[in-house]
């Protein structure tokens, strides 16, 4: 990946645009809604959010899997799109009926309202990431920009006028998370024929990655579920104010894993080792500086931009830090370890580290709420981390040394930072 119109600095900038609006939307958002409100918003998005992995099957998985051995690339992007909504209505479908079934819903109108963009985000979500593959990096940062403006300009300008609502602001999640699905089809060259069998393949391959892939996402979310059933809203509007606030940290680890997507997936597999490697190295050294900075503002900046009535947020995101810069290393490692073609290897990693951390949280959020929240995730997200880097080390060949950050990889995001960038120094250049 050279440093150009779709290198390190805009997906960073792209990455930066929908964290930063989404930060300054929170503020409104926890001053207006209160943590009650913010934490009703959360469960409906979050629970949302889960249709939408569920229903994708991890179809994704299988176009990483696929993309290198098979040339029929025009197949897997309708394949993309069909899989996509037609697997994400049924996902809708089934969510709405067991939360209304098991009346888990604090508020069924919005369950409602958010479930009707699930098959749309499903597609988005797997044109995405052939995009990805493809090396269209502009084109998914495009969608990333897109989404977050359509869903945090409206919220602050109703926040302005003094008129922002619960509705409105489900409202605009659930048109943000439909538009992405529209601004793929033209540049991806849809609609097309899908083919059948290549679906049935992808399905069946992608099935057995699935069942870790929504324990990994649980892992991630359900604990803000789980605060609002064993607690209150109020704790659980708390801890997403210290999720929201460290998520800034994923601005430049998200934007360096994204572009080396498409180095992971070449056929040489000498190469895919080297942008792997490099790419976990790169990330641990800008999760730690970009968490670091996070961590020792908050005691000023986050009552100041929230109110003191999230004073409390603090001591969650402090227990949350160690596991956030672990979890920026799983990304980059999980690109490459689909190569391998273990999957319940992989699924088993991510239900044990669910399963610890339900059995944490269990223990842990009684007695301290959102604290108790954040020290079970950072426990279980530094687990996952170890054994998952543990993994990719032993299959590569490498010493631990070899994963961390040198002074050529600290060279290499300078130089990439820098508006024109160097044309030719390549993310799998690691020699």
């Amino acid at each position: 990946m050279t440093g150009g119109a779709e290198g390190l600095l805009p997906t960073m900038v792209s990455q930066a645009v929908p964290l930063v609006l989404a930060a300054v939307a929170g503020v409104f958002l926890a001053r207006c809604l209160h943590p009650e409100g913010r934490g009703v918003y959360a469960t409906v998005t979050t629970t949302a959010g889960i249709a939408i992995v569920l229903g994708h099957l991890s179809v994704g998985r299988s176009q990483i899997a696929l993309w290198p051995v098979l040339d029929r690339h025009r197949s897997l992007v309708a394949n993309a799109a069909i899989l996509g909504l037609l697997l994400g209505l049924a996902s809708a479908a089934l969510t709405f009926g067991a939360v209304t079934a098991l009346d888990l819903s604090p508020a069924p109108a919005l369950m409602a309202t958010a479930l009707l963009a699930v098959p749309f985000g499903v597609a988005a979500f797997n044109l995405k990431g052939v995009a990805l593959l493809q090396g269209r990096v502009g084109l998914a940062n495009r969608s990333v920009v897109t989404a977050a403006v359509v869903l945090y300009v409206p919220v602050l300008c109703l926040a302005v006028t003094g008129t922002l609502t619960l509705p409105a602001v489900v409202a605009c999640w659930t048109v943000s998370t439909v538009l992405p699905f529209a601004l793929f089809v033209r540049p991806l060259g849809l609609p097309t024929r899908g083919e059948a069998a290549l679906a049935r393949r992808q399905l069946a391959m992608s099935g057995r990655y699935h069942p870790g892939t929504v324990a990994f996402h649980l892992l991630l979310t359900l604990d803000v579920l789980l605060l609002a059933a064993l607690v209150t809203p109020a704790e659980t509007g708390l801890y997403t104010v210290a999720t929201s606030w460290l998520s800034l940290s994923r601005v430049p680890t998200d934007a360096l894993a994204q572009i080396t997507l498409s180095h992971q997936a070449v056929r040489d597999e000498c190469d895919a080792r080297s942008a792997t490697a490099r790419a976990i190295r790169i990330n641990l050294m800008l999760s730690s500086v970009a968490v670091g900075a996070l961590a020792c503002a908050s005691p000023l900046l986050v009552p100041l931009l929230y109110g003191s009535a999230f004073s409390a947020s603090l001591a969650p995101l402090l227990a949350l830090v160690p596991g956030t810069v672990a979890w920026s290393l799983l990304r980059p490692a999980e690109q490459y370890l689909v190569r391998l073609g273990r999957p319940m290897t992989m699924t088993a990693l991510a239900v044990g580290a669910l399963a610890a951390n339900l059995g944490l949280n269990g223990v842990l959020m009684p007695l301290w709420g959102a604290v108790g929240a954040a020290v079970a995730s950072t426990t279980c997200y530094s687990a996952m981390a170890v054994a998952e880097v543990g993994w990719f080390a032993r299959v590569a060949g490498l010493p631990a040394v070899d994963l961390l950050p040198r002074f050529r990889d600290l060279r290499w995001v300078l130089s990439e930072l820098r508006p024109c960038g160097r044309a030719g120094d390549s993310v799998v250049a690691d020699r």
